[in-house]
């Protein structure tokens, strides 16, 4: 049987006959009617490929995979959130984990094809059970604008529209706006008149996520946290002695982990630990001096934050002192510059392989406040905007969506009014990332709005700890416009705002 490429829009370019079928540009082919048609890749094409595991460490199964894509010729440039999901038509097997990626080849569709069975193959993947279990399962959905029909391969894939495991993920890759041809012909191959977003629609949408056998999870530490079942609490503890709020309170070992316990015992989940000051107009020390600071009390309260099932993130803009934290046992890299103060921090925290918070800030902690990074128009749509230039980076980098979490940067390069305009506005500014990532307006999102000077300002309190009463009501704020985590001082007070919030938005818990 001849294996055919079909334009979705066919040009009135005509090769060998088969002009209804082929575009000259990207491809040329020798053929014959009587023999299978030769492809000769001369374009990258843009390509949808989805990834599935339920066999041993299904998070390490897509790690490998990735790597060899990398390597094989599979330029990953955007990855969907992580799913774990009920097993489909052979129901007696392990839970997978699902995801899709987007990226560039030059591959033609059937070395492409080869390719991933290389790659299930190495991994150990053999001919079982059809729908069985599986260390890895590589599917190709989109292939530049064409239809491919052959005896081992159909693209789009046959299967995509009835698999809500297939497309959350997929829906993640695209933005909600439709920006160049190719992801306008994958809308049209749908077979809904409204395109891929009609599609997942009709399967059940962000309806099915959450429920029993559909779950959008983060991976942390050895767990799969599922950010969308609780509001989870970060609680800080500052290792700098000129901090706004509490400088030099927690410099001991024996004072941080009794602020470390206490905070345990109030309910925060993650405990973040900072040795470098961004409060505004903070001097920048070097990352050895912040190791200096960190790693003594990171050894010192590990333990206690794991034995209680907790996590611990680690403040910083440096990728060394990123490093260092997570081989000494910190689960999570929190940067409030996003990458821009430190070249090398998106590939190390890639190789690292633990979520990212990715803050938005304007220059760094002694500009951040000037006239010209205080300029907006629209304060919300430009957060938006910069942070998902800045995940796009991450991603490129290969930090996949599914680990990365999102902050808009609360009184970081905002004026007390732009601050408040993001407290209402993180519905928008979701709305906003979604255009270029709905992985990203999909994922976790933290807010940091605890005793900032935006609420002395709007409720006179200039002494920071007297903040706390303004920070309640704004996490309160931030959790009912969307907020998944939220960072504070006072855990005991605003863990009570979360578990209000919670039950109002009827989360389980």
């Amino acid at each position: 049987m001849m294996n055919v490429l079909k334009l979705l829009k066919p040009t009135k370019s005509l090769i060998n006959g088969v002009s209804k079928y082929i575009r000259a540009s990207p491809f040329s082919f020798l053929h014959s009617m009587s023999d299978t048609s030769i492809e000769v890749c001369s374009k990258e094409q843009e390509v949808v490929i989805a990834l599935g595991s339920n066999v041993g460490d299904r998070l390490d199964n897509f790690n490998q995979a990735l790597q060899l894509m990398k390597t094989l010729g599979i330029n990953v440039i955007r990855h969907g959130c992580l799913y774990e999901t009920a097993p489909a038509y052979v129901t007696d097997q392990p839970k997978f984990l699902n995801s899709a990626v987007r990226g560039f080849t030059k591959l033609g569709p059937h070395e492409l094809l080869g390719v991933l069975k290389k790659i299930e193959k190495d991994m150990g993947r053999t001919n079982g059970i059809r729908y069985g279990p599986r260390p890895i399962d590589l599917d190709i959905l989109f292939y530049g604008v064409f239809r491919v029909s052959s005896d081992n391969l159909t693209i789009p894939h046959e299967r995509i529209w009835e698999r809500p495991f297939v497309m959350a993920p997929l829906i993640d890759v695209l933005g909600s706006d439709v920006e160049n041809d190719t992801v306008a012909s994958w809308h049209s191959l749908s077979r809904f008149t409204g395109g891929l977003f009609e599609a997942w629609d009709k399967l059940g949408g962000d309806s099915l996520i959450g429920k029993d056998g559909m779950r959008r999870v983060l991976p942390i530490g050895n767990k799969l946290w599922d950010v969308s079942r609780k509001t989870s609490v970060m609680g800080i503890l500052n290792l700098t002695p000129d901090s706004f709020s509490d400088g030099g309170k927690f410099l001991s070992k024996e004072n941080a982990v009794s602020q470390v316990q206490k905070m345990i015992y109030e309910g925060a989940d993650i405990i973040d630990l900072g040795a470098q000051s961004t409060r505004p107009m903070a001097m920048r020390i070097s990352p050895e001096e912040e190791l200096e600071r960190l790693i003594p009390i990171l050894e010192a309260v590990k333990d206690i934050v794991e034995e209680d099932g907790k996590f611990i993130s680690v403040d910083t803009f440096y990728s060394k002192v990123a490093s260092e934290a997570v081989k000494k046992g910190a689960h999570i890299v929190n940067d409030v510059s996003g990458g821009r103060l430190d070249p090398h921090m998106f590939d190390v925290v890639a190789g690292l392989k633990v979520p990212y918070i990715s803050m938005h800030m304007r220059g760094d902690p002694t500009t951040m406040q000037n006239t010209d990074n205080l300029n907006y128009d629209d304060v919300c749509k430009q957060v938006a905007s910069e942070l998902s230039s800045s995940v796009m980076g991450a991603e490129s980098s290969g930090i996949p969506a599914w680990r990365i979490i999102a902050d808009p940067g609360i009184g970081f390069s905002k004026n007390a009014k732009q601050n408040l305009d993001i407290l209402k506005g993180l519905k928008e500014i979701r709305r906003e990332m979604g255009k270029t990532s709905l992985a990203l307006a999909n994922g976790p999102l933290l807010i940091g709005p605890s005793r900032k000077k935006f609420l002395a300002e709007v409720c006179n309190r200039p002494v920071a700890t007297e903040r706390d009463p303004a920070t309640v009501a704004s996490i309160a704020a931030g959790i009912l416009g969307g907020a998944n985590i939220v960072r504070v001082h006072n855990v005991r007070d605003c863990r009570d705002a979360v578990m209000l919030c919670d039950a109002m938005l009827e989360k389980t818990g």
